[in-house]
């Protein structure tokens, strides 16, 4: 049977709920990684769901910047997700691509599924492969990629994020 996007929240809640009083930064980076990496049932599933979403077209199908670069928010933030709200982001290189400059008033948890061998997602700390990233609250940064295509499935903390700041290079 086809995954659908009740199927991707249904598997996140249970994720949510363990990490709803943790912040986002360097250390629950590396307690993600350690615990919920490539290998774990929750990283193998959401990122299973994720890419069948994104095959299916009902994830990262609203096009920011041409074919190379979509998102779409899959649920807004609710109680049963513990008041984070779920975004899902496709990203192809040639050779390295730019997104939206953007701040994450209150951090972020970011899922990054390679669809291709090699493929990274950069952002504040560093280029990131299979794996995840947790931009500290009040970070910003170009998300880039490359080495291929990824996936970013992420998780924002009341659903906030600001794509109204100034970035550096612009200023």
């Amino acid at each position: 049977m086809a995954a659908t996007a009740d199927d991707l929240i249904e598997r996140s809640v249970p994720f949510l709920e363990s990490i709803k009083n943790k912040t986002a930064g360097a250390e629950l980076e590396s307690w993600l990684n350690a615990t919920h990496g490539p290998g774990d049932a929750v990283w193998d599933d959401l990122a299973a769901i994720i890419t069948e979403g994104v095959e299916q077209g009902w994830a990262a199908n609203v096009e920011v910047d041409g074919p190379g670069y979509r998102r779409s928010r899959i649920a807004e933030p609710s109680a049963q997700l513990s008041w984070f709200s779920v975004t899902a982001v496709y990203m192809n290189s040639v050779p390295v691509y730019r997104g939206q400059y953007h701040q994450h008033p209150y951090g972020e948890l970011n899922m990054v599924v390679p669809l291709d061998e090699g493929a990274q997602l950069g952002g504040p700390r560093g280029w990131q492969g299979a794996g995840w990233t947790a931009p500290d609250p009040a970070s910003h940064h170009y998300p880039e990629v490359r080495g291929g295509a990824v996936i970013a499935l992420f998780f924002l903390p009341a659903g906030r994020i600001s794509y109204d700041v100034v970035a550096p290079d612009a200023a």
